[in-house]
Order: structure tokens, then sequence, then C-alpha cells
């Protein structure tokens, strides 16, 4: 095993919260990301929802005003205490950037007039025994604690909640940033919770490994996020989900620090590992992961596929993965999304390809890459697929993080935009999509101005496989209600219908009232019984996952 701690400490201030790439208080990632709507999209929105297609105008952060803190003096020198005067931050900038994540509803709220609601304050804790002591002093003196990676949440994971408290922190875990140990033999990695994706890969490309993780948040958020919110990748097919890489997690919670997993599989009771994937900061903040990694790949291969119509892809995709055939990469869009090209970000407006279209990628040295693609592109033949050949799926490589730009750009102008996400059995799969399309397109079709709802297959398994939904219709005067409503149905026709509220977007306060009919009562008080032992005072990140 190689120890790295010292190669990859980091060069600056230690008593300075890391730079590192952050994104902007209003919107998705970074400025430079943000660019006009293109022409075509522009007309389309003119001819379909009647709107003009100009942008309006956004305040400087420093001209929002931000609900006062709450934070006393002696409180303050509490949380200085334990992380250091540097660390411990209730400047206008930090908290307003730690004030929620990144839906749809999370942008329009920031955009509204008024003041935000924000942490009272930002403590940035060095290491694990600063969070372990940051949490205890906390739970003394009833102050929220809301855990912060990359801010990158969906479902309202990162909303300060302070009924019942004195006051609510952020916990940004930014220092914990860190590659501590590398195992080539054994094939895994120690990595810090605070760093983010493509650090976390630079610093395994030195070993000449890779995590191969990359969902669509992967340039901001992090690795301890990926773990609490059971994360899945775009390359999932090949690697697996975020909880299948977890080797060993450390823990801190007020009643202390958890260590846990000690080899690669154990018939040691239940797995506690399992508890804490997903837990989303409600049972502790996860300080260090230990990963199971896997050689940078030699080669890739691209190839892409048009079926004549979204159930022919979907039970070819069913094929070729119960086959044990699976691509790194295996994705389908329905009729909608193919023409419209959402497939395919670098292209959006261009010439759609028709049909449905479906993307492989195959990673691996060149032999390995060359059998399976092989009989990945036999099966999808055999299946009804016509072979597009690489550029469709290279042109979704290069643009597979620019759609929440996108989706920011709409809302300039008055359109509405979201997501959501369910998983189900194949034989449910054609179910699930009918009733949840239903379900928007009846609750967002307004005035003569259609819904538009298009879905993809983003992850598939041996039994079934996911489902992506975007959906984009005119704003109404109160979009955020506008949301909520649509947001209801459609959570009401998961359940109904026997999907899981979730596959990767976790539960936060969105998607928890649907959270019993996910787990049954009993599975509530299990988890609420969990909570009591470990966080009695039920500091961690209220209002979120629990019921």
């Amino acid at each position: 095993m190689v120890d790295t701690r010292a190669a990859s400490a980091s060069t600056e201030n230690p008593g300075e919260p890391q730079a590192r790439p952050s994104m902007v208080w209003d919107a998705w990632g970074s400025p430079s990301g943000h660019k006009p709507l293109p022409d075509q999209i522009r007309g389309l929105l003119a001819q379909v929802f009647g709107v003009s297609g100009e942008p309006v105008a956004r305040r400087d952060e420093g001209d929002v005003p931000l609900r006062a803190s709450a934070l006393t003096p002696e409180h303050r020198a509490g949380l200085v205490a334990v992380a250091g005067a540097d660390n411990v931050s209730l400047g206008h900038r930090d908290r307003l950037r730690h004030a929620g994540g990144k839906s749809t509803p999370d942008l329009l709220r920031r955009r509204a007039s008024g003041a935000q609601d924000a942490p009272d304050a930002v403590v940035f804790p060095a290491s694990h025994d600063d969070v372990l002591a940051l949490l205890a002093y906390c739970a003394e003196n009833a102050i929220a604690v809301v855990p912060f990676g990359g801010g990158t949440s969906v479902v309202g994971g990162l909303d300060p909640v302070r009924t019942g408290f004195a006051a609510v922190i952020a916990v940004d875990l930014r220092r914990l940033d860190t590659l501590t140990e590398v195992d080539p033999i054994s094939g895994t990695a120690t990595l810090g919770a605070g760093l983010q994706g493509p650090r976390a890969e630079e610093l395994l490309a030195a070993h000449g490994l890779s995590l191969g993780h990359f969902p669509q948040s992967f340039e901001y958020a992090t690795i301890g996020g990926f773990a609490a919110t059971r994360s899945s990748g775009q390359a999932s097919a090949g690697y697996g989900r975020f909880d299948d890489m977890i080797e060993r997690l450390r823990i801190a919670t007020p009643a202390g620090t958890l260590d846990l997993g000690r080899a690669p599989a154990s018939a040691a009771g239940p797995d506690l590992r399992e508890l804490f994937s997903g837990s989303e900061g409600t049972l502790g903040i996860i300080t260090e992961v230990t990963l199971r990694v896997h050689p940078v790949s030699e080669t890739t291969a691209y190839q892409a596929w048009s079926f004549p119509d979204f159930a022919t892809g979907a039970n070819a995709l069913r094929t070729v993965i119960q086959a044990g055939a699976a691509p790194t990469v295996m994705r389908l869009s329905d009729e909608a999304e193919t023409g419209l090209n959402l497939a395919r970000a670098g292209n959006i407006g261009g010439g759609s390809v028709g049909g449905c279209l479906a993307v492989t990628t195959f990673e691996g040295t060149a032999a390995h890459v060359a059998a399976r693609s092989a009989e990945a592109s036999a099966l999808l033949a055999a299946a009804g697929g016509t072979a597009l050949g690489e550029t469709p799926a290279q042109e979704w490589e290069h643009g597979r993080f620019s759609a929440p730009y996108l989706r920011d750009a709409l809302l300039d102008v008055g359109i509405l935009c979201e997501t959501l996400e369910t998983a189900t059995s194949w034989s449910n799969l054609a179910n699930l999509k009918a009733k949840v399309t239903a379900a928007l397109v009846d609750t967002l079709t307004q005035g003569g101005a259609p819904a538009l709802v298009m879905c993809h297959i983003s992850h598939t398994y041996p039994t079934g496989a996911s489902l992506y939904f975007t959906v984009v219709a005119k704003q109404a005067d109160d979009p955020i209600a506008q949301w909520a409503q649509a947001k209801r149905a459609a959570g009401d026709a998961i359940v109904a219908a026997s999907g899981t509220i979730t596959h990767h977007h976790a539960i936060g306060a969105d998607h928890r009232p649907w959270m019993t009919d996910e787990i049954g009562d009993l599975g509530v008080q299990v988890l609420r019984a969990v909570k009591q032992a470990i966080d009695p005072a039920g500091i961690l990140n209220p209002g979120k996952l629990i019921p």
C-alpha cells in the first residue's frame, strides 16, 4: 500500500478553505458555461410556447439581502474554538453560496425578490476530529448542521431547517481533500470526503487509476456527497453505482466515530455501510471513503444506434445487460428527446437522427473493448438497432455535463425546465413511463401551451432500468407552485405504478412525502430508532430523508 498523504496534501495555507471550483449562486456551474440560447431553440420556444426568448436580468449576489444570522457571539466563539477563526464564516458570499442546492425550485427561489434564507454560518473543518468535535459542540448547543459537499443537490437536501434550533450552520468539507492511501494490489484507494470528482480523478490518475464515476454533477460534487446520496454515474453499466464501489467508510456522529468495512465481503451481521450510504447527512458526516478503483482505460470505443421506437430500444438494452455484455455506458432516449437532440448536448437544435437514439461506449484494454463491443453490437443489431457510427456517441460524451446550463437558460426566458427520475423492473418499464408522462402532461399543460415530457433510460440492470424525465413547459405566474403540483402528481404516479421514488437523486426534502410508501411504516420506525441512537438531539440535516 502507498500512503499518499504527504504527496497529495495541499500546498496552500492549511488554515484557509482550499480553493476549488464552486458554482455561481443562482444557477448551475461556472459563468463560462452559461451561453445564449441557440437561434434554433429560440425559434422553437416562440413557436411552441409563445415566449420571446429574451432573458430577464438577474441580480448580482452582493445585492441579495440575507436573513440575519441567528448565531450568537458565544456560539461563534465555540465554533471558532473547534475549527479556528479563519474557518468560521458569517460572510455574505459564503452564506449565500451555501443556502441550498441546484434544483429548479432552488433557483427560482434564489431569483425571487426579498431576503433569502441561508445558514447562519459556514464552518470549514480540516479533519475527521474537527468534524467530531464540531458535532459534539452543536449537539450540546442545539445548533442544526447541514453537511455541504459540492452543493449539487436537486431534491432540497441542503436547505437550512432551523425550526426548534438556536441556529443552523453549513459544514463545508472542502478541506478534507486528500488521497490518503492507494492499494494497487487490492485495487482500492482512500479519499477525503471533500474531494470533487475531477480532482479525485486527477489524484488517482497519477497512480494510473480511475474511479470511473461520472454523474452529471461530476464537475462539482464530492466523494462524500456521492456516498451520502447513493449516486449513480453515467458509466454505471460498466463500473457500478457508487455504493457498489464502497469498501470502507469513516463517519463522524454526535455519538462518536464509526469505521465500517473490514473486508471485501463479510457475514458479520447486517452491513452497516449500507445504512450510511444514502443517509444524506442525517445520521452522520462521512469524512473518508475507501473505494474500488481500476486502471485507467487503455482505449475507448464509441457506437450509436437508432431504434424505430422506445419499446424496441428498451428490449435491446435488456437483451444486452441480461447477456452480460454491457458496455461501460448504455443509454436510450425516447422519440421526443431524440427529436430535440437533448441526447446529444453538443448538437442541440441540429439535425435529428430519427427514431430513438442509443449511445454506447466501451472502456478497457484494446482486446477487451474489441470483444465486448463486437458482442454487444451483434445483440443490438439483432434486436432491431441500426448502427449510426461513433459521432453521436462522441457528441453525447462531449456535452454530457452541459444539460443543466440549458435548463438555466430556459428559466431565464420564462420556460419551466426540470428533471426527475425513477426505476422499475423491465416488465413494468412501459407502464411506469406512460403513467408518469401522463401525470406531468396533465398538470403542466396550460392555456393552449403544451408541456413537453422527454425520457431516457439512464442506467440498466439485469432485472430493470431507470427512467430519467426532462420536462419543459411555459412558466405560470407562480412557477414554484406550478412545479410543486406537477411533482406531486408525478410522485403519486410513480408510487401507484410501483416505481421507486428516486433512483439516484436521493430523498432530501422533496421526496420525503413518499418515503413511507417506499419503505413502509416499520421501515420509518427503524430509521427513527437509528437516528435517536446516533443523533438524539436531532441536529444532523433536519427535515431530510426521515419522515
